[in-house]
């Protein structure tokens, strides 16, 4: 037995929900606060309010082999739950009436003595084998300790290092830089990143995202080539937490992603992005998990030509996104989608994407979504052996009105779009835009859900020339039982689809 503690950092708001030993020593936990219930509200000028959140724990360290961890929740509980459910992990209820797991190697895990609520994240990474040097050239360091750096920005051959015990509060951006790195099992911490206010837009019901704060994402590469991210925790992000832009052979690889619970907060967004492999992630994101996306609407001025202009820059096109796959990751969705493309898909083509061996433990949006509401060609795409965990009940998502309004609960019997493929225009995400795309040469294949709820499918086209089409499921399984056929599911499509097959 092997394990490597991280040091924790007590941040202004640290709390204490859990006691932890792992193999017999006692460590601290750290502290992230989340989303507390599906709540959203198109941006009304000012930030979500604390109580739609809660503070959890979590645990970080490294292991090779076997490792016991000791759990001793604050408050009392009946049974506990460990997510996601293919981890198979040996556990037991203590003399002491707390939870001891028996792991058998590195992992991120959630360990769930109430349900969704006060969960304790574990974060058990590999044994570190970065070769990465403090006074090396070209190397940020930051080690132990807190520091602010305000937006780091990187440029050629950069590597930025978190050591084990940093915490770093700012954000990581870089525009046409090659060859960059932000590697180490420190934490880049946003929480201290605020929207800038343009003017006051606090009106009711307002159903439109208001382009009246400027908000800064956490790590933004646009038009980078050969990046790698690595091992480290991103927490409180303002908005998406990585955001490629039109980026080149990027990998992303062991990062945790924690502490979404403002608005916007998604995982990784990608925009128009070639060779990239994701994999051995854990995002617990506010909004969208994983997107694949072409170009978004949030231009000012004229869309259309702002969009051109970020096609084609320095001499090269970016007008596609190819290549991806996305594997071995685990995903807790608190309000959007899980793996999706779209819906933004400002690109002529959108192809070779692969969404594989992934966990989703929470979901209240549609899981795996390709949602068309531009003009792309979406095609040659694969999602594979993907498990799917629904809660019981589901917290369905509602949207906020105004400020007095609070979460009005759920419905008993909801449960989202297990898969959903539409092509479709939106008031806001189309941007007035004219032009369809198409949606074809879709696999799902090996697909498992779990819980009580029953799978929930849709295909829809837009008309006659943009069709959804050759779409096929199979080794669809509901708990023990295997689906074959579409009248044993809610099973919808419409009169633009063309070839959709349950084998």
């Amino acid at each position: 037995m092997s394990a490597r503690i991280y040091p924790v950092n007590r941040t202004e708001y640290h709390t204490v929900n859990y006691k932890v030993k792992i193999d017999g020593r006692e460590v601290d936990v750290d502290t992230a606060r989340v989303s507390a219930c599906p709540f959203n509200r198109r941006w009304p000028g000012h930030q979500r309010q604390l109580e739609q959140s809660e503070l959890i724990n979590f645990v970080s360290f490294a292991c090779e082999g076997e490792t016991i961890l000791d759990i001793m929740p604050e408050e009392k509980f009946e049974h506990f739950v460990i997510r996601p459910l293919s981890l198979n992990f040996k556990s037991e209820l203590t003399k002491e009436g707390g939870i001891r797991i028996f792991m058998t190697g590195p992992a991120c895990f959630t360990v769930e003595p109430f349900g969704r609520r006060n969960a304790l994240h574990v974060f058990a990474d590999p044994m570190p084998r970065y070769e990465v040097s403090p006074g090396e050239e070209n190397v940020i360091y930051f080690g132990p300790g807190i520091h602010e750096t305000g937006i780091l920005h990187l440029k050629d051959n950069q590597t930025v290092f978190l050591e084990e015990g940093a915490v770093v509060f700012g954000c990581i951006h870089a525009t046409d830089a090659k060859n960059i790195r932000i590697l180490g099992h420190g934490i880049l911490d946003n929480s201290r990143n605020r929207e800038r206010i343009l003017f006051e837009a606090n009106e009711e019901n307002n159903s439109s995202a208001v382009n009246n704060a400027e908000r800064i994402h956490t790590i933004q590469l646009e038009y980078c080539e050969n990046v790698e991210i690595s091992g480290i925790i991103i927490r409180d992000s303002l908005v998406y937490n990585i955001r490629p832009i039109a980026c080149r052979n990027l990998s992303i690889r062991n990062v945790k992603i924690i502490g979404c619970w403002r608005y916007n907060s998604d995982g990784i967004d990608m925009h128009n992005c070639e060779n990239v492999h994701i994999s051995d992630c854990f995002l617990r994101t506010f909004d969208d998990s994983i997107c694949v996306k072409g170009f978004d609407c949030y231009y000012p001025g004229d869309v259309e030509e702002a969009v051109r202009k970020a096609m084609y820059r320095n001499g090269r096109a970016y007008d596609f996104f190819r290549n991806v796959v996305v594997e071995n990751c685990t995903i807790w969705n608190d309000w959007g989608k899980a793996l999706e493309i779209g819906a933004e898909t400002r690109a002529e083509e959108i192809s070779g994407i692969h969404f594989r061996n992934c966990n989703i433990i929470h979901v209240t949006g549609n899981v795996l979504s390709c949602c068309n509401v531009d003009y792309a060609d979406v095609h040659d795409v694969t999602y594979e052996n993907i498990n799917v965990e629904y809660d019981d009940p589901i917290p369905s998502p509602q949207i906020q009105s105004c400020d007095r309004a609070g979460y009005p609960g759920g419905e008993p019997d909801y449960a989202p779009r297990l898969i959903s493929a539409e092509i479709i225009f939106h008031h806001e995400y189309s941007a007035g835009g004219k032009r369809r795309g198409k949606i074809r040469d879709i696999t799902y294949r090996d697909i498992h859900l779990f819980g009580r709820q029953q799978p929930s499918i849709s295909f829809y086209g837009f008309d006659g020339d943009h069709l959804c089409r050759n779409c096929r499921i199979s080794g669809l399984r509901w708990n023990d039982s295997e689906i074959h056929r579409k009248e044993s599911v809610s099973f919808l499509e419409n009169q633009f689809c063309r070839d959709i097959t349950l084998e």
